[in-house]
């Protein structure tokens, strides 16, 4: 009886260590049932304190999953649950923001709040009138067919209303600037309706892509400084664009099946077995125009130092990319 005791024993520790590991999810219940484990392979203590035994979590995720069920489509059609776009919009306004603060000072807090605003509306906004374009073609693509035009939980009308709501919030912060930059951002929502179409005609939607999300380079110094300096700041949009083409390039390769499949286009195809060369010369060009806006902006050796730390991440970002030979349909 001990023997059988200890034997069961060893059983459930090794089923829970192993259902913690990557890859062992979804043979919980499998692992449940080995030990004999109650409720379909819940390993936790019955005991487990609050409702259902959830727990708290302050992911962007988990805040739209606790959201009201029925504002739950419209976080996620403005991608409130996945922020990393939202930071990519928002980190060039900060580079001209704190390039434009005065010598010594912290960048204007007011500026950096009302940029991240407008930045989380901004890149809703975007993502609404994307997924209204791309409704049919998200039909077709696994990865995309639960986003909810695509899915059905939004019609296109209630999609337009919300787009229209949140383009209103959206230019209320944009008034709160001077008119210079007032201007200036209006002047990008051109850019913001188009870049969505840009996959259906040329192999460089992704330069598009840039065009509009570092838009904020030169805005963030025209609001600190009431205009832009065409010396700082048309390098600096140019090195965000160079890194746009970057990050989305690698991004569009998961996708590249697909793509071929709807008759879409990006710069994965166009670039294919290539695209490290391609990418090698996109982090050449942004380097060196960060370097011209740290002479022209009379920047100091912290700012060169982290130049180095940026130019060593994006080398290893680059060699660690693994890329398929070629595809296969």
């Amino acid at each position: 009886m001990l023997g059988s005791r200890a034997a069961g024993f060893a059983r459930g520790l090794r089923s829970v260590a192993l259902a913690s590991l990557p890859g062992w999810r979804g043979r919980s219940f499998a692992l449940a049932r080995e030990t004999g484990a109650p409720h379909g392979g819940n390993l936790q203590p019955s005991a487990c304190p609050g409702p259902r035994g959830r727990q708290l979590s302050l992911s962007a995720a988990a805040v739209v999953n606790s959201a009201p069920r029925p504002l739950q489509p419209y976080l996620r059609l403005m991608r409130l649950d996945k922020p990393i776009g939202t930071w990519l919009l928002y980190l060039p306004c900060t580079w001209s923001i704190g390039l434009a603060a005065e010598p010594g000072c912290f960048p204007d807090w007011y500026m950096l709040s009302l940029f991240g605003t407008g930045a989380i509306l901004m890149r809703g906004a975007g993502c609404t009138i994307n997924d209204m374009w791309d409704q049919d073609y998200d039909k077709k693509v696994t990865r995309t067919a639960n986003r909810p035009i695509a899915a059905g939980d939004i019609s296109t009308f209630q999609s337009f209303v919300f787009l229209g709501g949140q383009l209103t919030l959206a230019l209320g912060v944009l008034l709160c600037l001077n008119y210079y930059s007032i201007a200036l951002g209006a002047g990008s929502l051109l850019l913001v309706i188009t870049y969505p179409l840009m996959k259906r005609i040329t192999y460089w939607p992704q330069l598009a892509l840039g065009l509009t999300f570092n838009w904020g380079a030169l805005l963030g110094w025209s609001a600190i400084k009431g205009s832009c300096d065409p010396s700082v700041c048309l390098p600096l949009y140019f090195s965000g664009v160079m890194w746009t083409l970057i990050y989305d390039t690698i991004y569009a390769h998961q996708d590249k099946r697909d793509d071929v499949l709807i008759g879409l286009k990006s710069t994965a195809l166009r670039f294919g077995e290539n695209t490290k060369l391609w990418l090698s010369g996109f982090s050449v060009a942004m380097l060196g125009a960060l370097s011209l806006v740290g002479v022209n902006s009379g920047q100091t050796a912290p700012y060169y130092a982290a130049l180095g730390a940026v130019g060593a991440h994006l080398t290893h970002q680059k060699w660690g990319l693994k890329i398929l030979p070629r595809l296969i349909l």
